[in-house]
């Protein structure tokens, strides 16, 4: 790919120079530079540079936006964003250049992607050369300058603040919406930041709030109206350090004003991690810094949640923040980082003496039954740690953390679960269902390794309705764990479940030939599956599938064999 992308750019670049000479002469220099890639991209750019009249400005935005977009652009958006006029109150129509003119200028180093409908850069490797070179060193302030001149654009203004169905003439204006602030936050200009304040002076009248809040809601699973999304909010979403400051020193800023999701501002700082903006909002005499929005989430709990450590840490810092607040649903700022696996925050909440590392959540999910059903291992081992916290703790459903684990097959945290003394490897849930029963039942084969290697359980236990591990295993086919089951002489491979169905009818009826083989191999006189089994699930088989159902019955003639 590479040696065809630089052949490929070389030619272009030859055939590109309009005379015969001129060709000439970028022949040899093509062959004098040789064939780096960085060499390449270096003369493409500077011929770049040499088109005529505004094409080589053309030519560098279109590099400049694709390679510093928080998203990937459509041909659409990228042309109106290139049309953006910074002196201008209105949007030319005129100055939106065509598709091939857009392109064309880049000389062959940006094309639409087909399957994306997006553009991009030609190669990854030409994004790290720009970025390498350091060839738009002022790119996130000329983009946060363009949204925010679209965004103040007459046409845009005059529209609804509710809302428009279709954005097709305007195609923009989503991507300046939702990222002007992005780019903001890295540089803001003077002028740019009077276009800020002019924009969030309408407080959510405007339809840039109304996509933002509504990109923001669908994140958090709610809906929210179009309205009450207050400037501070905005800009403390975004981080805007300069814009934050500004509006904090207005008079009649409420500090506390809560949206229409009940988030303040500073709950919105601290959910992004935007550690000066939340330094600025704490400064302030009349700021509530432990405020729950309507899930009763703090802004501790919503920083804890993100992983954001010195956000955390500026809260904590003060007397007026409850470390240990729970949400409405009982989940902890400690719950929240260990679910999330930030070891970090974790460890700044577990030296507080007024933190509970054993509070669950109403289900009964503790912190370290969270954190070991989603793998953090690192956390795992700071709570047990701790001689506060019972590791053999179940949820309200009876699964343990080993349980969980176990059930996800995650085999460092179930090697440090059973290192302890009061965790009970045999402990089932409400269903009956232990922790061999649950890595079993996903094909966990070094859980099951880790379980079986012990001597205080049951390999052979059955659920409320009859299924064990093998059971398990059999029907989703699981054949190395089947291997390991059928090893042990305490494992009944012709256990039935309540319904009387075997180990060997699930595996021959879910078409797993591979555990009938593992049976074949394994399965001595007399324990042997019924020969009605065989044949019913041969019968079922061979309306789906012929050729499965003869390999069955030649396993079924095999096994009437053994029993004569």
């Amino acid at each position: 790919m590479l040696r065809f992308l630089l052949v490929a750019l070389n030619i272009e670049a030859i055939l590109g120079e309009t005379s015969i000479e001129r060709r000439k002469q970028m022949l040899r220099r093509v062959a004098t530079a040789g064939v780096g890639l960085d060499s390449v991209y270096g003369q493409t750019l500077q011929r770049i540079r040499e088109q005529r009249g505004g094409r080589s400005r053309l030519g560098m935005e279109v590099l400049m936006w694709i390679s510093h977009a928080e998203r990937p652009l459509r041909i659409d958006e990228l042309c109106h964003a290139l049309a953006v006029d910074m002196q201008s109150t209105d949007l030319d129509p005129e100055d939106i250049r065509s598709q091939d003119t857009v392109l064309g200028s880049c000389l062959g180093l940006a094309i639409v992607d087909a399957e994306a409908s997006t553009v991009r850069l030609i190669h990854y490797t030409l994004q790290e050369y720009l970025s390498c070179y350091g060839i738009f060193p002022d790119a996130h302030k000329t983009i946060g300058q363009a949204c925010l001149a679209y965004l103040n654009y007459n046409q845009i203004k005059g529209l609804p603040a509710n809302g428009v169905s279709n954005l097709g003439d305007m195609p923009f204006l989503k991507y300046s919406s939702l990222y002007w602030g992005s780019h903001a936050k890295v540089e803001l200009s003077d002028g740019a930041k009077s276009q800020a304040l002019d924009l969030l002076n309408r407080d959510g009248n405007h339809i840039s709030a109304t996509l933002l809040v509504k990109h923001i809601s669908s994140f958090h699973f709610c809906s929210l109206p179009h309205h009450l999304w207050p400037s501070l909010h905005h800009a403390s979403y975004f981080g805007i350090v300069s814009v934050v400051a500004s509006l904090t020193e207005r008079e009649g800023c409420d500090i506390n004003q809560r949206d229409c999701m009940g988030f303040t501002g500073l709950m919105w700082a601290a959910g992004q991690g935007n550690e000066e903006v939340v330094g600025i909002l704490l400064a302030r005499g009349n700021v509530d810094p432990d405020k729950p929005n309507k899930n009763g989430e703090s802004p501790l709990w919503r920083a804890s949640l993100n992983g954001h450590e010195g956000v955390v840490k500026l809260l904590l810092a003060r007397g007026d923040v409850d470390p240990d607040e729970p949400s409405n649903d009982g989940r902890t700022p400690l719950w929240a980082a260990s679910y999330n696996g930030h070891e970090g925050v974790v460890k700044l909440l577990l030296a507080r003496k007024d933190v509970n590392p054993d509070k669950p959540h109403n289900d009964g999910r503790t912190p370290l039954w969270t954190t070991s059903h989603n793998g953090h291992e690192e956390v795992v081992k700071l709570l047990l740690a701790r001689n506060d916290v019972n590791p053999d703790k179940p949820r309200n459903d009876g699964q343990t953390s080993l349980w969980t684990a176990s059930f996800n097959g995650h085999e460092g945290i179930v090697k440090l679960l059973l290192t302890w003394n009061d965790v009970n490897p045999d402990k089932p849930d409400k269903g009956g269902g232990a922790p061999l029963w649950a890595a079993s039942y996903n094909g966990h084969k070094g859980v099951v390794k880790l379980l079986l290697a012990r001597n205080d359980f049951n390999p052979d236990k059955s659920t409320n309705d009859g299924r064990t591990p093998l059971w398990n295993a059999s029907r989703n086919g699981h054949e190395g764990v089947v291997k390991l089951l059928l090893a042990r002489n305490d494992v009944n491979f012709n256990k039935p479940n309540h319904e009387g169905r075997t180990p060997l009818w699930n595996a021959s009826y879910n078409g797993h030939e591979g555990v009938v083989m593992s049976a074949h191999d394994h399965v001595n006189p007399p324990s042997l599956p019924c020969e009605a089994d065989i044949r019913l699930t041969a019968n079922v088989c061979q309306r789906n599938d012929p050729f499965h159902a003869l390999n069955l019955l030649g396993y079924m003639n095999d096994f009437q064999r053994w029993s004569r």
